[in-house]
């Protein structure tokens, strides 16, 4: 499986962005795919998942309604929609996957095994 990230830029607060996650190879139904973010001087962090298969979505709580993870198995991606960001949602996102984690570990960055490159979220005036 190998995960491509995009969508990321430069967005004043109060706007949005829309991340994109292209899913290459076997995604099997019970996999969850996750994004995690990565502020400048700080460690890597949950924000949300789907499971690929019944569209279950988990949410940081800090991050909920704000954020929206979906994902469209026809075109094999994964999206993140960002709204209102703020300044300290700056960081560069991950998308990540896996095909075998229990679901209580959804929320660990090494539960999953796949990740994709990241791509960076800059929320400035």
């Amino acid at each position: 499986v190998q995960l491509q990230a995009s969508g990321g830029g430069l967005v004043q607060p109060g706007g949005s962005l829309r991340l994109s996650c292209a899913v290459s190879g076997r995604t099997a139904h019970n996999s969850v795919m996750g994004w995690f973010r990565q502020a400048p001087g700080k460690e890597r962090s949950f924000v949300a998942a789907i499971k690929w298969g019944a569209g279950h979505t988990y949410y940081a709580d800090s991050l909920k309604g704000r954020f929206t993870v979906s994902r469209d198995r026809a075109k094999n991606s994964v999206y993140l929609q960002m709204n209102s960001l703020r300044p300290e949602d700056t960081a560069v996102y991950f998308c990540a996957a896996d095909s075998s984690m229990i679901q209580s570990n959804l929320w660990f960055e090494n539960a999953y095994a796949y990740w994709g490159q990241g791509t960076q979220v800059t929320v400035s005036s």
